[in-house]
């Protein structure tokens, strides 16, 4: 649905109630048509930051590491310039460091070794939906789309199932570290000065920390097929050992980012088809063509609004002077509705062919779990809708207080099954 416009003058994306009433769209419309580089000014004492919005400045920006760097870090918040090593993860780093400890794991998530986990996969997504489905109303977040990537992430973890609860709580309170229902200590909050040595300055990152060496110190030197033994045992092409800092970090990133961003696909995808039921029927119909419909699904849901950039030097786009030191962000979203890229983007086309979106980034940073996440994705649809009878919502979305992650915490539904 083309969402309603919003003067200029009205735009501000570190609002972060634009995000709980789901309003930011219009204001990423209004940026791209009138101000693609667009000064917003953070709350806070924050520097404030640029928002670029146009898919081509997007990608840009994303392919230009050396003019856009991670290494000031991704999110909006500014790290103390003493605990940047201590909280740097991948993402925090570019040029060959970066494509090193990428590749420590690039090939467990490669096309080639993620098919020979395609059966283990749909028997957990038949787990997740027969259990579900046993009952007529369910909170669809919690049910399906939190339940079957945790329990997958738990697999390649070799944790046991007993503690994906906990999983989904760390995964909540990090993204959701600017969100109350989420976390115990706001990002923002005075009390998290405290935890200012932490990612999101979230004490569950150090919770997670904790387990992550109690996993690694009962794998290492081991011969384990799972993720973390073989981050613990594994050395970078650069003959650079993992610190236990280094080990800390990658260990967040996996936890996190290998549930909350497939789950988040995962709920808005279902909102759409739902509003679609053309589009349902589509896919029920044509399932030679789940590759393709994925792409769609991801281009629409558009799970993450945004990563963040700093710029290195003075630059000068659209008009607009960016200085060394500003923070330039990239908001993905936004380059996933430009009309100058996909005709008539606020409409779910599951026949829409070639489709280049930005979901999982256009750099060096992209998205090292997007195969994973495209898999899990096409396996719970394939799983999920051939049961359904119909599916409808029965009470309000409600959206995580956030502008990095587009994310859903509570989605009601009522199903009937065949």
């Amino acid at each position: 649905m083309q969402p309603n416009p919003v003067p200029l003058e009205a735009v501000d994306l570190a609002d972060l109630e634009v995000f709980v009433r789901n309003e930011a769209w219009g204001m990423f419309d209004t940026l791209r048509r009138e101000a693609p580089v667009h000064w917003n000014p953070e709350p806070g004492g924050n520097a404030g930051f640029w928002s670029v919005t146009r898919y081509e400045d997007i990608e840009r920006v994303d392919k230009d590491p050396e003019t856009f760097t991670s290494t000031h870090f991704t999110n909006l918040e500014e790290p103390p310039e003493q605990y940047k090593d201590l909280r740097r993860s991948m993402l925090e780093t570019d040029g060959p460091r970066h494509q090193a400890l990428r590749k420590l794991l690039m090939r467990d998530f490669s096309v080639a070794t993620l098919r020979r986990y395609e059966d283990f996969l749909r028997g957990l997504a038949r787990i997740t939906v027969d259990t579900a489905l046993q009952q007529d109303e369910f909170d669809f977040v919690d049910a399906i789309a939190a339940d079957y990537p945790i329990a997958v992430l738990a697999r390649l973890l070799d944790v046991p199932e007993d503690f994906t609860p906990q999983l989904i709580s760390w995964g909540n309170e990090i993204v959701g570290a600017t969100d109350p229902d989420y976390a115990r200590v706001l990002i923002d909050s005075p009390e998290a000065e405290q935890y200012k040595h932490l990612p999101f300055r979230s004490p569950a990152s150090q919770e997670i920390f904790e387990y992550g060496r109690m996993l690694a110190a009962e794998r290492k030197g081991g011969d384990g097929e799972d993720l973390v033994s073989k981050l613990i045992n594994r050395i970078p092409e650069d003959g650079v050992p993992l610190t236990p800092t280094d080990f800390d970090n990658y260990f967040l990133l996996l936890v996190v980012a290998g549930n909350e961003t497939t789950r988040q696909a995962i709920s808005h995808a279902m909102k759409a088809l739902m509003d679609n039921p053309d589009q349902l029927a589509y896919f029920l119909a044509n399932p030679d063509k789940a590759p393709i419909m994925v792409e769609e699904l991801v281009r629409y849901a558009s799970p993450v609004y945004h990563f963040r950039r700093t710029a290195t030097r003075d630059i000068e786009m659209h008009g607009q002077q960016i200085k060394a030191g500003d923070k330039v962000v990239m908001w993905f979203a936004s380059g996933n509705r430009d009309e100058a890229k996909f005709a008539d983007p606020y409409r779910l086309d599951l026949s829409r062919y070639p489709n280049d979106h930005m979901t999982f980034g256009k750099g060096p940073h992209n998205c090292l779990g997007a195969n994973l996440a495209r898999l899990e994705i096409r396996i719970m649809f394939e799983t999920l809708l051939p049961r359904l009878a119909s599916i409808e919502q029965t009470g309000d979305i409600v959206r995580v207080r956030s502008n990095f992650v587009n994310g859903i915490k509570k989605f009601p539904v009522r199903v009937t099954t065949k």
